[in-house]
Parts: structure tokens; C-alpha cells; sequence
């Protein structure tokens, strides 16, 4: 990193002589550092809060409009089934009725055992599939994204109602609680896209959320054990040592053969249909409609062998009818709003994070714009309805979502279409599900959840960034080994710990001369790249604030020191110019300048001259507003590190001239 000899250094002079000797025959024209018109307060108060909070100028469809085009499009952007609408026809309503039964047929056995991992009677996932994909389908803009109840959401919610209330011993409060978390779910989703905080769901990495995914995941499906063998006395803890050892204690006398039989075959069909539609995409339709297939046929087998006397656990009984309204029960006073609160909160922001992945993913490959803030409103809405229609917590199913997409989804009409298949079901169909074995509702779980331990993404976090991956294993064995709710803080902590790390220790760089060129780069990346005889380069690559300013400080002070060491152990002259190359520095506050102006003071000590280049147009404003640039000179801040390098040099005559 540093001169490794006299003759390196002596080779080094002698081309930056001759480099030199030919520039001082016809100096380079520099162009000074602009700075910026000063702006007033309020224009940069302005500036600061369209930029942050209204980045995609969501006003600009509305300017120059008269006042009837605004209301109309006022109308549109709550609501836009409005403008998509008026494009809609036949060839669209085709595709859409398509996918909408395809997911229909997927999601009513899904709905009927997300609800048991939410700890709440079937019929709750079936009301959650009819009513809050409605309001979505009016009110969300991806045309993808298929709503529901999902796996994770609903073991996060059971996992979080059932520390507070037995399910088992008080059904009624539990699911009173289960409808206050839903409702401050979505006030807390729409909360967000309103105040246009969206960026809040960005804090929890993609790395974490492969991790918490995929411990979910693999929690899911061992709570599935209790209904695929047939065990009645099953722990309520969700870490894998305790399931393992209710498990192993079961199963001299607890395991049903037939259950495990029945859950086994058509495990074993599912997965076959899963399989067959990954190799082949156009034949998606197999594993969308293999689990409404797989619970027919365990229905029948059932109730003509009679197996449910053989000790087969059945679903027994689905209320008929559509959703209960639920206003009254929900807790609006009392203990159980502020924990209402808190499992509404958790959960939203899970559920947000889900779905805004997943129609991000979908609007991508379509290539259209999501607006995300009106996702989080939409979604808030949903659940706020939904929890006043029996629902519990429901958000975009990546499984549905894919199978929406595959089917030929055109708009969110697909999602009505669902919407009147689970109606119809509940108001005719639901008797038709007193037999289905449990164990097929576990099946179509454990098939459903497998997908989400995605390994390959595992593989690839390791390959590009370790600290990712210790976040992605922290989350995933957090939620194996303990529990859901400690496998979400460790991805919480993780991630909150990677940006302050990050922030906090900014990157810094040598800078070296690329060989027959005037560009500077890092001599770690550029190795080939000679350091100028005189002149230690460095760059830092972040803004400068109260968090890292001292560390920055340190830090630059340091290469210098161990610069001048190697420099004095070849009998060399010491560093005379220290120039800063502030280009990736986008922003500094009062503690960078100070801590910019104990830097000049320590090396005014040793003798050496401190130097800026390209300092950004916030940068030079801010410096110039303080009292730094009369203390360094206006004429030590230079356009690029060439212009400063070639200045600084010429002022060397010991090293150069």
C-alpha cells in the first residue's frame, strides 16, 4: 500500500517529472468549484421535504388541471379501478376469470388450514379471502398480487395472540384480540403510505427477510406434525427442540397410522404436482388446482371408510354463511387495546413488507409502476375493513400471486372473481368440508411453505456479502431455536446494526495514478496505480456526520501516519500535501466541519497542507457558510484530484521540480 523502495519511489519521480515538465509548458486551464446560489429557508425546507416525502411528485398529474380534471383524478388515485376501468374489455375479463378461479381453487383449502395456524375456526380464513381482496381490487394498484391469508403472517399472529390468550380456554377473547390486532394492522399500513413513510419498511434487509422466511417456514411445518401423524397432545411452544420432543414422546401411542397414511399419499401427490409445474410452466394449473383436488378425494376416502372412527381428526364443522360483522368485538378500551396495539403493529408491518416485495417483484416483470404508498394505504384499508367483517390479517401471497400471474392475470379483477368462488363456498359449500382429514390440510401447508426456504438466495448472500448472510442466519435460526417473535428482533437488530456500522464506519480509500492516464483511483482496486511523491491521496466514501466524523478524522490522520513511517524507513521526504477527494461525500453537518477543522489544526503540526476536491454542491455550500474555508484557502479546494495534484506538486519543488 505504501512505497515498498527507494528505486519504486525514484521511478515514480522521475515519470511525474517528465509529466510535469511538459504541463508547465502550457499550463491546464482549472475551472474553480462552484457554489451555489444561497437559497431562503423556506425554499430549502421545501426542497428537503418534496425530496424525501414526495420524491415521485404524486401532485403532478394535477397541475395546470381545472378544478372537475382534479377531482377526477383526486378520485382515481384512491381509487384505481377508475382509470384502469375505462380500458377494460372482454379479451381482459377472459384472462381475469381464468386466473381468478385458478387462485380460487388454490386458496379455499389454504384459507381453511392458515386459519388453524392462526389458531382460529376455518370459516375465519375463508371470510379473510372474501372481503379484504374486494376493497383491494378497488383500491390497490398491482395487477398481480393476489390477497389473503399467508402462512407467516398467520403463525406470527397465532404465535403472538396465544402468549396473551389461550385460544384453547377463551375462544372468544382470543379471537376479539385476533380482530383489535388487524384493525391496528391496517391503521398502521395506512398510517404509513398517508404520512408517505413507506421507506420504513426498507430497515428490515432482504437478507433478513430470506432468513425470518425461511425459519418460518421450516416452524410452519413442524407445527404441521400434530395433523399429519395424528397426535393429540402436541406442545405450544414453536422452537424445534420442543416440537421434536413432544413428537418423539408421542409416538409409542400418540401417532394415528391411518392420519399418516391419508397425509403421507397426498403430501406426496402435492409435491408431485409442484414439481411437475416448476419443470413445465405451462402447466401451472397442475399444482394450483392439486390441493382443492387432494381435499375432495381425502373427503371422500374419509367419509366412506369412515376413517374419522379409526381416530382421524376432521375438520367436523365450517360455519355457513358470510361474514359476521365484527365492530363490536373489537377492544377499544381495556388491557387488551395496548396489546392489540403491539401485535397490530408487528404484524402490519410483516404483512406490508410481504406484499410490497411481491407486487414489486410482479409490477418488474410487467414492466408498470407500483406506487408504494398507495399499496401500504390500500392493504391499511383492507385490514381496517376486514377486521370489522370477521377477517384477521391478510396481505399478498407470493404462491397465489404466482399462480395469478401464470394464469394470465390481466387487472385485480381476479382478485373478485376469488372473492365471489369464496362466497359462493361459504354460502353453499362449507358442509361439503365436515369430513376433510386434517391431515390433508397439513400436507397443503407443509407444500405451501417449502418454497419459502429459498436456498439459492442463501447461497448468493454468502457469495456477495458475509455480513448479509450472518443477518440471514441469525434470523432463520432465531426463529427455528426459539421462537417467531425472537427470530423477528434478531432481523430487526441485525439489519438496524448493519446501517449503523455502515454509517458509522464509512470506507476510505488510498487513491493512486492509473498509469498513462490523469485518473485516481483506489490502489487496493488499481494496483498498477502509482502514488504521487509528496502527496497522499485520500477518499471517503460517505457523508460526513456526527456519527462518523471522528472516526473519519482518525482514520485519514492514521494513513498518513503509516505513510510517513514507510516513507522515513526508505529515507524518503514526509507527506507535504494531504488532498481529500470528496466526490462520494454527498452530505456533511456542523460536527464534520468540525471535526474537518481539528484535522487542518493536526496537520498544520506536521507541517503538511490539507487540500479538497469536488466537494458536492451541499458540501461547498455548508463549508462556505462556516468559518473552514477561510481557515484552508480558497485556493486548496480544486475541481477534480488532477487539477489539485498538478497545483500541489508544482509547490513541491524538493519532490518534483
Amino acid at each position: 500500500m505504501g512505497l515498498s523502495s527507494v528505486e519504486a519511489i525514484n521511478a515514480k519521480e522521475m515519470d511525474y517529472r517528465s509529466l510535469s515538465s511538459s504541463e508547465h509548458q502550457q499550463p491546464p486551464y482549472m475551472h474553480k468549484v462552484g457554489v451555489p446560489p444561497k437559497q431562503n429557508l423556506f425554499d430549502e425546507f421545501k426542497t428537503t421535504v418534496k425530496e424525501t416525502l414526495f420524491s415521485d411528485d404524486p401532485l403532478r398529474p394535477f397541475k395546470d388541471q381545472p378544478r372537475s380534471r382534479k377531482f377526477v383524478l383526486g378520485l382515481q388515485a384512491v381509487f384505481p379501478i377508475l382509470d384502469w376501468g375505462k380500458s377494460y374489455n372482454v379479451s381482459k375479463f377472459r384472462g381475469d376469470v381464468i386466473a381468478g378461479l385458478t387462485i380460487a381453487s388454490l386458496c379455499i383449502p389454504q384459507d381453511i388450514g392458515y386459519a388453524k395456524l392462526a389458531n382460529l375456526a376455518p370459516q375465519y380464513g375463508l371470510y379473510s379471502s372474501f372481503v379484504p381482496p374486494l376493497v383491494y381490487s378497488f383500491m390497490g394498484s398491482s395487477r398481480d398480487i393476489a390477497i389473503g391469508p399467508v402462512a407467516v403472517v398467520s403463525l406470527l399472529l397465532g404465535s403472538l395472540l396465544s402468549s396473551e390468550i389461550d385460544p384453547t380456554t377463551n375462544p372468544i377473547e382470543y379471537r376479539r384480540l385476533a380482530f383489535t390486532a388487524t384493525f391496528f394492522a391496517g391503521i398502521t399500513q395506512a398510517t404509513l403510505g398517508i404520512l408517505r413513510l413507506g421507506f420504513l419498511i426498507d430497515f428490515l434487509s432482504h437478507a433478513a427477510i430470506v432468513g425470518f422466511m425461511g425459519g418460518a417456514a421450516i416452524t410452519i411445518a413442524l407445527q404441521q406434525l400434530k395433523g399429519f401423524l395424528g397426535i393429540k397432545k402436541f406442545t405450544k411452544e414453536t422452537d424445534i427442540i420442543s416440537v421434536m420432543k413432544s413428537v418423539c414422546h408421542s409416538a409409542q401411542h400418540g401417532w394415528n397410522w391411518p392420519t399418516i397414511l391419508i397425509g403421507a399419499i397426498f403430501l406426496t401427490l402435492l409435491l408431485f404436482a409442484k414439481y411437475a409445474g416448476k419443470k413445465n410452466k405451462k402447466l401451472f394449473w397442475i399444482p394450483a388446482i392439486a390441493p382443492l383436488i387432494s381435499v375432495i378425494l381425502s373427503t371422500f376416502l374419509v367419509y366412506i371408510t369412515h376413517a374419522e372412527k379409526q381416530g382421524v381428526e376432521i375438520v367436523r364443522h365450517i360455519e355457513k354463511g358470510i361474514n359476521p360483522p365484527s365492530v363490536k368485538e373489537i377492544y377499544f378500551t381495556g388491557d387488551y387495546l395496548l396489546k392489540g396495539l403491539r401485535i397490530g403493529i408487528v404484524a402490519g408491518m410483516i404483512a406490508l413488507t410481504e406484499a410490497v416485495a411481491i407486487g414489486r417483484s410482479f409490477a418488474a416483470k410487467k414492466d408498470y409502476q407500483l406506487d408504494g404508498n398507495k399499496e401500504m394505504v390500500a392493504l391499511g384499508t383492507m385490514n381496517v375493513v376486514g377486521s370489522m367483517t370477521s377477517c384477521y390479517v391478510t396481505t399478498g401471497s407470493f404462491s397465489r400471486s404466482a399462480v395469478n400471474y401464470m394464469a394470465g392475470c390481466q387487472t385485480a379483477v381476479s382478485n373478485i372473481v376469488m372473492s365471489i368462488v369464496v362466497v359462493l363456498t361459504l354460502l353453499f359449500i362449507t358442509p361439503l368440508f365436515e369430513y376433510t382429514p386434517n391431515a390433508i390440510l397439513s400436507a397443503i401447508i407443509i407444500s405451501a411453505v417449502i418454497g419459502l426456504v429459498d436456498y439459492e438466495a442463501t447461497i448468493l448472500i454468502w457469495k456477495i456479502d458475509k455480513f448479509d448472510f450472518v443477518a440471514c442466519m441469525g434470523a432463520f435460526f432465531g426463529v427455528v431455536f426459539a421462537s417467531v417473535e425472537i427470530g423477528l428482533i434478531i432481523a430487526v437488530s441485525i439489519s438496524f446494526a448493519k446501517i449503523l456500522l455502515q454509517v458509522t464506519r464509512p470506507r476510505t480509500a488510498l487513491l493512486g495514478k492509473i498509469p498513462r492516464t490523469n485518473v485516481y483511483r483506489n490502489i487496493q482496486q488499481y494496483p498498477e496505480a502509482t502514488q504521487v511523491p509528496g502527496v497522499l491521496i485520500v477518499r471517503v466514501d460517505s457523508a460526513i456526520y456526527f456519527s462518523n466524523s471522528n472516526y473519519m478524522r482518525e482514520r485519514i490522520l492514521r494513513w498518513l501516519t503509516d505513510e510517513d513511517e514507510q516513507l522515513e524507513s526508505v529515507n524518503q521526504p514526509k507527506i507535504q500535501f494531504l488532498i481529500v477527494d470528496m466526490s462520494p461525500v454527498t452530505d456533511i453537518d456542523t460536527s464534520g466541519i468540525h471535526a474537518f477543522e481539528e484535522l487542518h489544526r493536526s496537520l498544520h503540526k506536521r507541517e503538511v497542507q490539507l487540500v479538497l476536491s469536488n466537494p458536492g454542491r451541499v458540501v461547498i455550500d455548508k463549508l462556505h457558510a462556516s468559518d473552514f474555508m477561510s481557515q484552508i484557502g480558497e485556493d486548496k479546494i480544486f475541481l477534480t484530484v488532477g487539477d489539485a495534484v498538478l497545483t500541489c506538486s508544482a509547490k513541491s519543488p524538493a519532490e518534483v521540480v
